[in-house]
C-alpha cells in the first residue's frame, strides 16, 4: 500500500481477456462485512471489531481472481440513523451501493431478515444493478433454516445468485470470488497489480489505532470518538515517526482514553504500533494525544477528514 494512488489503466499481460469492476457490499450493522472483505483481499484492508457501525466510510478493497480484478467497495452498516455522522454514514453506504457494478447484500444467517435487514430489501427494489445475496456465519445455522432464508429473501428481491459462506473461516469463499471472476464487464484493470487499497495510509493508520480504541474501551467510550494522523515523518534509519489525535467530546471521555496513570492509552498505542510495524515493514514511532472538541459530529472538516460528505 502506497501514499499515491493513481489509477492505472494498464492491465497485466495474461491469457484472455481481463475483466474489472466495482462491488459494493452492504448490509445491517455487524453482518460481518468487513471480516468478508479482509478475507477476499487477502489483507487487511478495513478494520473490525465486534462494536456495531464501525466502518464510517466506504473501504475499497482490491483483489485479483483469475483474470479479472475485483474492487470491493466496503461500506458502512445501513441502520436508522439517529445522529448527523449515522445520517452521513447511510447515504454513504446507498451511494456506493448505486455506483457498483455489483451489489452484494451480505445477511448475518443468525440475525435472518429482521430489522434492518428487512429494510434494506425494500431500499433495494430500487436499485437497479445485478445484486446477489450472500449469507454469512453459515457454520452457526442449521442447512435447513439457511435454505428458507433463502427463500424468504428471494421472494423480496429476484437475486442473481445465492451464496452461503462463513466470512471467518472461509468457507464458500472460492465459490464467490469464482463467480464474481466471470460476471463482472470485460475492461482493463483500473489499479496496479499489487495495490490492495486505495486508501492512504495516514487515513489507515488512524484506522487501525481507532479499532484499537473500540476493542480496548468496549462499551466504556461511545462513538463519540475519531482519529486523525496529525503528522507522518519518514526516518533516516528507517523508522517512521507518527502522531495521531483521538478526539472526543467531553473530559469524562477523555479520562476513560487515558486510563488510570495512562494505562489505556500506552495499551492502545502498543496495539497499533505493532501492527502498522507490520503493515509497513518498518519500525513504527507512534504517539498519541487525545482532546477534547466539543460537538465535533457536527464539524464539516471532521467528515472530510473520514470520507464523508457533511449532511445539511
Amino acid at each position: 500500500m502506497t501514499e499515491e494512488h493513481d489509477m492505472a489503466n494498464d492491465a497485466p499481460e495474461t491469457a484472455g481477456a481481463t475483466r474489472s469492476g466495482f462491488v459494493a457490499l452492504i448490509g445491517p450493522t455487524n453482518a460481518g462485512k468487513s471480516t468478508l472483505v479482509n478475507r477476499l483481499v487477502g489483507a487487511k484492508v478495513s478494520i473490525v471489531s465486534h462494536k456495531v457501525q464501525t466502518t464510517r466510510a466506504i473501504v475499497r478493497g482490491i483483489a485479483i481472481h483469475d483474470n479479472a480484478q475485483i474492487v470491493f467497495m466496503d461500506t458502512p452498516g445501513i441502520f436508522k440513523p439517529r445522529r448527523r455522522l449515522d445520517r452521513a454514514m447511510v447515504t454513504s453506504a446507498w451511494g456506493g451501493a448505486k455506483d457498483a457494478d455489483l451489489i452484494m447484500l451480505l445477511i448475518d444467517s443468525e440475525r435472518g431478515l429482521r430489522g434492518d435487514a428487512e429494510t434494506i430489501l425494500g431500499g433495494l427494489k430500487d436499485v437497479h444493478q445485478p445484486k446477489i445475496l450472500v449469507l454469512n456465519k453459515i457454520d452457526r445455522v442449521k442447512r435447513e433454516e439457511l435454505l428458507a432464508l433463502a427463500a424468504a429473501a428471494n421472494q423480496n428481491i429476484a437475486f442473481d445468485q445465492t451464496f452461503m459462506i462463513s466470512a471467518e473461516n472461509g468457507s464458500g469463499c472460492d465459490d464467490l470470488m469464482n463467480y464474481l471472476a466471470k460476471t463482472l464487464p470485460e475492461g482493463p484493470w483500473y489499479y496496479p497489480e499489487d495495490q490492495i487499497s486505495d486508501l492512504p495510509m495516514r487515513q489507515l493508520a488512524a484506522e487501525i489505532t481507532r479499532e484499537k480504541l473500540f476493542l480496548r474501551l468496549h462499551q466504556e467510550l461511545p462513538y463519540s470518538s475519531h482519529v486523525e494522523t496529525e503528522k507522518w515523518e519518514e526516518r533516516k534509519d528507517g523508522s517512521v515517526r507518527i502522531e495521531q489525535v483521538i478526539y472526543v467530546e467531553r473530559d469524562s471521555q477523555k479520562k476513560i482514553a487515558l486510563g488510570k496513570g495512562g494505562e489505556t492509552i500506552k495499551a492502545i498505542s502498543s496495539a497499533s504500533r505493532r501492527e502498522l510495524s507490520e503493515i509497513l515493514e518498518q519500525p513504527v514511532h507512534l504517539f498519541l494525544f487525545v482532546k477534547v472538541r466539543e460537538n465535533w459530529g457536527d464539524d464539516p472538516e471532521r467528515f472530510r477528514e473520514m470520507g464523508l460528505d457533511f449532511p445539511q
